[in-house]
């Protein structure tokens, strides 16, 4: 069955030959996947319109570092939001909770679980965690007035459906880029 598919065997080699790298050469690695994360992430606010539609790829840098390396992956994620701080402080309120966020957790989940269902709801979960604090908690409207600001079971259940369609897809997608990078020997 597909959900039930083991697929960190296709990501475990990878790991262990991106180990025996050189600290250095593994800093430098994920700083330059820190900076592509926060360009992109920025690019919601610097570029109107258009730049909403290229921020969501700023999870992929983060998913590919901690794909690789769990403490780089937090390094990579700590780097970009300092780098927002400096770029873009009103993108800095959404991607420590749901675009980062959902990279790291991903990225975490490679490397705890091996079934691909269990990383995708462990995404989902984390997702729906910190759209949810965004909205309930900050008081962020992340989702736009249409979302009311007292809890909804009906509301929290469709996030909930969204995270785990967005998780499945950005999980496809990061194995994808894994495997192309892996051919092209880029660690």
């Amino acid at each position: 069955m597909y959900f039930l598919k083991l697929i960190s065997d296709e990501v475990t080699p990878s790991q262990l030959t991106f180990h025996k790298q050189s600290k250095t050469r593994q800093f430098v690695f994920g700083a330059l996947f820190a900076s592509l994360a926060a360009v992109l992430q920025a690019a919601g606010g610097l570029l109107p319109g258009v730049g909403y539609f290229i921020s969501p790829f700023a999870t992929a840098p983060i998913l590919l570092c901690a794909m690789l390396s769990f403490p780089l992956g937090v390094l990579s994620y700590i780097l970009t939001n300092l780098l927002l701080l400096i770029l873009q402080t009103s993108e800095l309120m959404v991607f420590p909770f749901t675009t980062g966020l959902l990279g790291l957790s991903v990225g975490a989940a490679f490397h705890f679980f091996k079934m691909r269902l269990t990383i995708i709801i462990t995404g989902a979960i984390v997702l729906t965690l910190g759209i949810l604090s965004l909205l309930y908690v900050f008081h962020f409207p992340v989702l736009g007035p249409i979302v009311s600001k007292s809890f909804s079971f009906f509301i929290t259940s469709g996030i909930f459906l969204f995270s785990f369609l967005y998780n499945w897809i950005w999980v496809e997608v990061g194995l994808f880029c894994f495997k192309r990078l892996k051919k092209t020997k880029a660690w």
